[in-house]
């Protein structure tokens, strides 16, 4: 297996920190997404390098591994038990296995030997199986995109798959896709994908998990006489009664209007309404004498 560089792919420095990773990856994500480059070839695999070099390096014991092992980091606690295997079997006396060296160490001599011919079983070669490298992707929708089950497609450069997105999904979420990663190694099973979501709010409404909140505009004489509005819902406006002598940051629920419960069919969250009283402007004479009178009878 040729040795990946997965530093030169995020094009930082080995010493980076997690948030260098994570901003590089960031960066280079939006650059070479498929959405933005959709006839570009070099840029989809390149997007994909990026996902991988990022699901190893974001994850320090993985990160760990790579920069102990390089090409060979998925095999890294296979060889860490043959090891103590040796060692075992030969008293302690010496480790034919040398860990020294870093990243750049080549230890498929090693692997070969181990697991690709090591041994014999019944007059056959044995050869010990590994699942192949788990991928992550990302994934953009708007939050009404999401209000019901929908299908996609997703381009992973090499192969499109189709899936089913559950209504409800949050913002920063990630699912597995079992079996869309990379290849196994000696007929292994193959890795997973997982999946990030990236919602974008076109609503009008601030999400908190199921939960929806909107604050809404009452004149003065609604919220002190009482009376009837309309306000906004994720499936059309609704009928609201104001009670007389409201106060403006009153809030009210109203059940079941707020976003789809994740793998919950039928189940919503609910909407919160908050009351927001305006002060009118350009009174007339007229009007200016009548709320007088009203401070007056006060």
């Amino acid at each position: 297996m040729e040795f990946i560089d997965y530093y030169k792919i995020l094009e930082i420095d080995k010493k980076a920190s997690q948030a260098d990773i994570k901003k590089a990856y960031r960066k280079l994500a939006r650059k070479l997404h498929p959405d933005l480059n959709p006839n570009d070839k070099s840029a989809q695999q390149k997007f994909q390098q990026v996902n991988e070099a990022n699901e190893v390096l974001s994850d320090p014991e993985k990160r760990k591994k790579y920069d102990q092992y390089g090409k060979d980091w998925e095999h890294a606690d296979a060889f860490e038990e043959a090891k103590r295997n040796q060692r075992s079997s030969s008293g302690g006396r010496g480790n034919i296995y040398s860990t020294s060296g870093g990243g750049n160490e080549d230890f498929s001599d090693f692997f070969e030997s181990m697991f690709g011919g090591g041994g014999y079983s019944g007059g056959g070669r044995r050869s010990t199986q590994f699942k192949g490298q788990d991928l992550n992707a990302t994934l953009k929708l708007n939050m009404l995109d999401i209000l019901e089950d929908q299908k996609q497609t997703l381009d992973l450069g090499a192969k499109k798959i189709r899936i089913t997105i559950p209504a409800g999904v949050e913002d920063g979420q990630t699912i597995k896709i079992t079996g869309y990663g990379g290849e196994g190694v000696n007929g292994g099973p193959k890795g997973d994908l997982y999946l990030t979501f990236e919602i974008n709010n076109n609503t009008p409404f601030k999400r908190v998990g199921n939960d929806l909140y909107k604050n809404h505009i009452i004149t003065l004489y609604d919220a002190i006489l009482g009376g009837e509005i309309e306000v906004e819902t994720l499936t059309g406006k609704v009928k609201l009664k104001v009670k007389p002598e409201t106060q403006t940051d009153t809030k009210v629920k109203l059940k079941g209007k707020g976003m789809p419960v994740y793998k919950k069919k039928g189940a919503h969250g609910d909407l919160y309404i908050t009351y927001k009283a305006s002060m009118p402007t350009n009174l007339s004479a007229k009007e200016k004498e009548l709320f007088k009178q009203l401070s007056e009878l006060q």
